[in-house]
């Protein structure tokens, strides 16, 4: 049949069917990819690597999709927890988000599956669902990224047995009280409801929180309080009355980093008395 190049002409987008069944199809081929470029990137902040597109830019690498469809990819592995964004664009109108994958969530649902399989009586060595992807003898020579799936970045699961579960249980538990008790999960909650309690737009909840989370732990200078201070200083700045048409901000905006805008009223100045006019006009004083 000559040189066959029908199916794949060039460096292909990779998904592993396991995956896609956690997360959805279309949200694992984003999470991919954006792990590939991750591994790739030299932009550090707050000790993890970050990666940032315009969602036009994204859209060229998926350019069987919609933008739309793009964006729902996006705020789908946001909303799930495995993409984290922010914010650390130097222009303050620049609202280009930057990304980073929640590799302890995506190790939680890697495990997930690993219990599955090795519950599943039916599951073995000769699955097609692309776990051969691993084998130490495929891939790690290509150059489109697939090699990140070599052994060298595979977690060796033990068996699930009550002994391994105790120790597992043990371990989660050691976990939460390595944590500073004002970033967990059910505290940062609490946290959240409170201030959402006072936000004038009930919008983007979800994405709100994910925002909230992601920015709290990033530096221990973040705080409800700070945030509860910027949120009195926007409410205020919507109330007064030169500003009564403007419509308040998306919680999914304005917690992913609009807060950091400068909402302040501006000064109200004096009026001139008869004699600050005069003296404005002619450089003389008229009131000595």
């Amino acid at each position: 049949m000559g040189n066959m190049s029908l199916l794949i002409s060039e460096p292909p987008l990779m998904v592993l069917p396991e995956l896609a069944k956690q997360i959805g199809l279309n949200e694992a081929i984003v999470l991919q990819q954006v792990h590939y470029w991750l591994s790739k990137s030299d932009k550090v902040q707050d000790g993890h690597k970050w990666v940032y597109n315009s969602y036009e830019d994204w859209h060229k690498q998926f350019p069987f999709w919609g933008i739309a469809t793009v964006k729902r990819a996006f705020t789908s592995l946001e909303k799930q927890g495995y993409l984290i964004s922010a914010n650390y664009n130097k222009a303050g109108f620049d609202k280009t988000k930057w990304y980073r994958i929640d590799y302890e969530k995506l190790a939680e649902t890697e495990s997930v599956i690993q219990r599955s399989d090795q519950n599943d009586p039916t599951s073995g060595s000769n699955r097609s669902n692309g776990a051969d992807q691993n084998d130490p003898t495929k891939g790690s020579n290509r150059s489109d990224g697939a090699d990140q799936n070599d052994p060298t970045y595979t977690r060796d699961y033990p068996e699930t047995t009550t002994e391994n579960n105790q120790e597992n249980t043990a371990e989660k538990n050691n976990d939460h009280r390595d944590k500073p008790d004002d970033l967990r999960e059910g505290v940062l909650r609490e946290s959240f409801e409170r201030l959402w309690s006072l936000y004038p737009a009930k919008r983007g909840k979800k994405a709100a929180f994910a925002h909230y989370k992601a920015w709290r732990r990033k530096s221990k200078q973040n705080t409800e309080a700070i945030l509860a201070e910027k949120l009195q200083a926007y409410k205020a700045y919507l109330a007064a009355p030169q500003n009564s048409w403007r419509r308040p901000q998306d919680g999914s905006t304005w917690f992913n980093g609009g807060f950091e805008d400068d909402w302040s009223l501006p000064q109200q100045q004096p009026p001139l008395g008869r004699n600050d006019y005069l003296n404005g006009l002619t450089g003389r004083r008229y009131d000595e």
